[in-house]
């Protein structure tokens, strides 16, 4: 045992091992077809039902196979590009009611992957001198990076709100509203912000990531208050390190208020990237070159930050955002019930289309020969002439086929007069009083003889149910 124990190493060397570079040990192929997803909130989602829910509720029941990566991440894979595109269309979608962060797959991704969604958001309470492109814009990056404005100055504004398309990072809270100070002493504007497809959050710090009961900051909070409790001690907010330190090129060049992080906006004024190139630009330099660099990047960074859109395109190196002219781009089939914006009505989504059953008349009108004198619509003759049996007469959403009428709750099948036949039980017991409808009630020949058994069969059946009714009363 001793010589056992002596032979082991304790310090062996944990070398990485190298995977082969062949195609049988890479799904970058079938990878390109799929999208990488991540759950918010995997407290109160499971990922196997997100698994199995997830291609029923895209209607890619056979199109569509999930695969768990881990606890909060997943990937599927679609069988062909147009059904992948259709899913990214979507936009921000939800499962159990919870957001999901979903992307394209990329073989190397950023560092930032996943942690960005877009966000259709309505800013509402807009004031009137105040509906312009640029303002619409500055109001929304408050909320996230603007990616596309759907506004149109030039035609009539019939919603009360303008939506705009924002890059969403989920770290941050959901702000409802923000107080904006008008220029020229004019006052203050308070916007209000609505989230489309957003279902649930945390109602103390309006994130997506978690619910009130485990939210981070209360928890945080109870755990203060209970230690300075005991011991008598308040806590003073850590004060933070600052960006530029004296060791940096910067340093003295550029004020403190011109770096970090954004308050209101929680996105660096300036972009590290740009930072960097300023620090090579001054680095390559000495004595007084040095000096006049470092006044070209004060002129610099001061005309940039003269307007908001130099600061997005050259400080901050975001891209422009897209304007469009549909104010409802983007919102997809809206299901309600008596509303314009519906979808269930069968003339909004197809208004100038052919109509199905008129087709189906059309092609089998050789083989089927239209009954003569009749003055009902293609419509009503088709039911008639395809029966009960008519593929077309029933449908799955309970729609019919026929002459409609207007009703106080809207529009009915009209129904065609009922046939007047007497009950089964005096239909049976007629028969048996006349011995039978091929008995002694039936017409005999010529008129006069006929008319007279008629009525003499009918007065014995009448006498017969009078004396019936007697008995059993």
């Amino acid at each position: 045992m001793d010589k056992a124990l002596m032979a082991m190493s304790l310090e062996e060397e944990d070398v990485p091992f190298d995977m082969m570079d062949l195609p049988e040990y890479s799904s970058c192929e079938r990878n390109v077809f799929s999208v990488i997803g991540r759950l918010l909130n995997p407290d109160c989602q499971k990922m196997a039902s997100l698994i199995l829910d997830m291609p029923r509720k895209w209607q890619k029941y056979d199109r569509a196979r999930g695969v768990a990566l881990s606890k909060e991440k997943f990937q599927f894979i679609f069988s062909s590009e147009n059904d992948l595109d259709e899913i990214l269309m979507k936009g921000f979608q939800t499962f159990n009611e919870w957001g999901l962060a979903i992307k394209r797959w990329e073989n190397t991704p950023p560092v930032d992957y996943l942690q960005f969604v877009l966000l259709w958001v309505q800013l509402r309470n807009i004031l009137v001198n105040h509906y312009t492109v640029e303002a619409i814009m500055t109001f929304g990056d408050v909320v996230g990076q603007v990616i596309e404005v759907a506004f149109d100055p030039k035609k009539s504004q019939s919603r009360g709100f303008v939506r705009v398309k924002i890059l969403f990072d989920v770290s941050k809270p959901l702000r409802k509203s923000k107080v904006f100070n008008l220029p020229r002493g004019a006052g203050q504007a308070n916007i209000e912000y609505f989230y489309e497809k957003v279902q649930k959050r945390c109602y103390s710090c309006q994130r997506l990531t978690h619910d009130q009961s485990v939210c981070p900051i209360l928890v945080k909070i109870r755990q203060d208050q209970a230690i300075s409790r005991r011991m008598d001690k308040v806590f003073d907010k850590p004060i933070p390190e600052p960006v530029l330190k004296k060791s940096d090129p910067l340093f003295g060049v550029l004020e403190k208020s011109q770096v970090g992080i954004q308050p209101v906006l929680g996105r660096p004024r300036i972009a590290p990237e740009v930072l960097e190139g300023m620090r090579q630009y001054l680095l390559v330099a000495e004595g007084e070159e040095r000096k006049i660099r470092e006044e070209r990047v004060k002129r610099t960074v001061f005309e940039a930050e003269s307007s908001s859109a130099s600061q997005k395109s050259i400080l901050r190196l975001e891209p422009p955002p897209i304007i469009s002219r549909d104010p409802m781009k983007g919102k997809g089939l809206v299901f309600g019930y008596g509303s314009d914006d519906s979808s269930t009505q069968s003339e909004r989504i197809i208004p100038h289309g052919p109509k199905l059953l008129s087709a189906a008349i059309q092609a089998a009108a050789p083989s089927v020969r239209k009954p003569r004198n009749s003055d009902m619509q293609d419509e009503s003759s088709a039911v008639n002439v395809f029966g009960d049996s008519s593929p077309f007469q029933d449908g799955s959403t309970g729609y019919k086929i026929g002459l409609f009428e207007a009703s106080p709750s809207g529009t009915k099948l009209k129904g065609s007069n009922p046939r007047k036949r007497p009950g089964k039980n005096i239909r049976r017991f007629k028969g048996s009083v006349n011995g039978g409808f091929n008995g002694a009630g039936s017409k005999k020949e010529g008129l006069e003889i006929g008319v007279i058994e008629k009525k003499k069969t009918q007065r014995k059946v009448g006498r017969s149910t009078q004396s019936c009714k007697a008995k059993y009363s």
